[in-house]
């Protein structure tokens, strides 16, 4: 499975590229998910997914995945250019907390700063895709139908 970068751009109001993610998108406060924006959108768009993964964090299972999932959503149009703020709207997958919906940072005490990756995924097929999914099981779906990605790095450190 291979994807390469595309022009299409990804923002947040809540945090910078590279910078810190507030402590209110995070398991460390109210734990709701980021504003965010797409631009630059590939023509024939016609929906997203959006993902959240920490590639920091030491778990590798057996299937070979790594890392750690925080939010899995897809099911967007491709009429939409941004999500609210803790946004409830489309269908959520399932993440590595087990559950449907966000889960915010929260790496290990002592563990240092991880990079939180928000991923902008855009299809070229609207066809619904069933609720549940693990990011591994969205990425295998959707693979022939991603005509253009990108992403939004984050960090964050757990309080000491």
């Amino acid at each position: 499975m291979g994807f390469a970068l595309s022009d299409m751009k990804l923002s947040s109001s809540a945090f910078e590229a590279g910078g810190a993610i507030p402590s209110k998108h995070t398991g460390e406060g109210v734990d709701v998910s980021p504003a965010l924006a797409f631009g630059e959108v590939p023509e024939g768009t016609k929906a997203f997914a959006v993902v959240c993964h920490d590639p920091d964090a030491p778990l590798v299972s057996p299937g070979g995945t790594y890392g750690y999932v925080h939010w899995v959503l897809y099911n967007i149009p491709g009429s939409v250019r941004e999500l609210e703020e803790g946004t409830s709207k489309y269908t959520d997958g399932k993440n590595d907390f087990g559950e449907p919906g966000y889960g915010g940072p929260m790496p290990p005490e002592g563990h240092g700063k991880h990079h939180y990756y928000f991923w902008v995924l855009a299809l070229n097929d609207d066809s619904p895709i069933k609720e549940g999914l693990t990011l591994w099981e969205l990425l295998r779906e959707i693979e022939p139908k991603v005509i253009g990605m990108n992403r939004l790095v984050g960090t964050y450190e757990r309080g000491k």
